[in-house]
């Protein structure tokens, strides 16, 4: 891993990174922040685990039962044909039998409970009959079966949970089940974001000639509350060099990472590029991928720099296909290898040049009990409408010349982003 205090590596000044070498490159610099603290369980959903949770004790603690139905000793079974146990008492979950179940005898037990001293082996209730307080069990039993052994799921001192790890429900249930009250989590992420460029409005005011309102705030501010890191919005900057150069260093003192949109694309770069170079420093400006090819990464003093494109599709794929595994990395959480990718059939045919990456909005619907995918409208950068009613990407590789209706294409659920 890259030290971060060392000199950004850069990509040649007239070359787009492709997707696959802009993602490892940003995952090679960025390191996971410092500082800890202590949340009650219930505060610890959506965190990242600052260290292993250990199971203080077996889990499950004891023997107990799987189903409904008799302890019985396995050894006192017969091998063929029926063997006939007098009930001598019931086990129930948070009551335990308490005496021994001898040879001839068994105990009705519930789901949960603690197995008799003596038992080995639970018969469900449904392949045995009772007879005046005697249970006739049919031969063809396995011995130890439908129990749960103390420690089967984890035993004590094992690691239940390790570090780096996100915590969701099923943590929250397992946390609980150990008994253990607060977890130790990483602080939230701090992230700062905010649009440049004078053409843009605050909602709830009319627009003037030449304005359209700033939604890329609103869309960050919803991918940053689902990240859940601690956001900070500085609005809106005007395309002024001293304007940019101090709101960036404001940026960098509160936050881990800035988020900025606008400002970097060809054209548009020129004293974003002299104040990066008075400020920080900038690892790459382009990438191979349609949309949001124009996209900054580097640094602003000690807060990692993710320059967005201004577009608003091109905001989302930029966050969501790079930003993300790198501010997942700052958390604390080591994103996937590989993003997972599903193949499907394709609903209508696509145009593509070789060349580039392509991210498309489209939306995976069943059609005669077959997934496809279909493109949901207009794929302009700037049509939000069409992300809104797509529920997946598909990603169509750089090598890719097209796509014919019917052939098969790789999709990215929304779902998990």
């Amino acid at each position: 891993m890259t030290d971060t205090s060392s000199c950004l590596s850069r990509a040649p000044e007239n070359r787009a990174l492709s997707a696959a070498e802009a993602r490892d490159r940003m995952l090679a610099e960025v390191v996971p922040i410092a500082g800890r603290e202590l949340v009650p369980v219930r505060g610890a959903l959506g965190r990242i685990l600052a260290a292993d949770i250990i199971a203080p004790h077996d889990v499950p603690a004891h023997d107990n039962s799987a189903m409904d139905g008799y302890a019985v000793h396995f050894a006192g079974l017969a091998a063929t044909g029926e063997t006939r146990l007098t009930v001598v008492g019931t086990a129930f979950a948070g009551s335990a039998f308490s005496g021994l179940v001898g040879k001839g005898q068994a105990v009705r037990i519930m789901t949960g409970a603690v197995l008799p001293a003596g038992a080995d082996t639970v018969v469900v209730q449904e392949a045995t009959r009772l007879e005046d307080g005697v249970v006739i069990v049919p031969a063809g039993q396995r011995q130890g079966q439908n129990t749960r052994r103390a420690g089967e799921d984890l035993a004590r001192g094992a690691v239940a949970l390790p570090a780096g790890k996100r915590v969701g429900p099923a943590e929250l249930g397992l946390i609980a089940s150990l008994g253990i009250a607060e977890v130790e989590v990483r602080r939230r992420l701090r992230v700062a974001f905010f649009s440049t460029g004078d053409e843009l409005a605050s909602i709830g005011k009319p627009l003037a000639p030449g304005e359209v309102y700033d939604s890329n705030r609103y869309t960050l501010h919803g991918l940053l509350t689902r990240l859940g890191a601690d956001i900070i919005d500085l609005g809106v900057v005007p395309d002024r060099p001293e304007a940019l150069e101090a709101t960036l260093a404001e940026a960098a003192q509160a936050a881990d990472a800035i988020i900025t949109t606008g400002g970097v694309s060809v054209g548009e770069a020129d004293f974003v590029r002299d104040i990066l170079d008075k400020l920080g420093e900038v690892s790459f400006w382009k990438l191979n991928i349609k949309p949001g090819r124009p996209m900054a990464f580097g640094r602003v003093g000690k807060a990692w720099l993710f320059g967005l494109p201004g577009n608003p599709v091109a905001v989302m794929v930029s966050y969501t296909q790079f930003a993300l595994d790198a501010l997942l990395r700052l958390s604390g959480l080591d994103p996937l290898p590989e993003r997972p990718l599903l193949t499907v059939a394709a609903g209508n045919a696509i145009k593509k040049q070789p060349g580039r990456r392509e991210y498309l909005r489209g939306q995976v619907v069943a059609v005669d009990g077959r997934w496809q995918v279909k493109i949901t409208g207009n794929q302009g950068s700037g049509v939000l409408r069409s992300m809104s009613e797509a529920n997946c990407f598909v990603v169509l590789p750089e090598e890719c010349a097209g796509v014919n209706a019917g052939d098969s294409v790789q999709v990215q659920l929304f779902d998990g982003l």
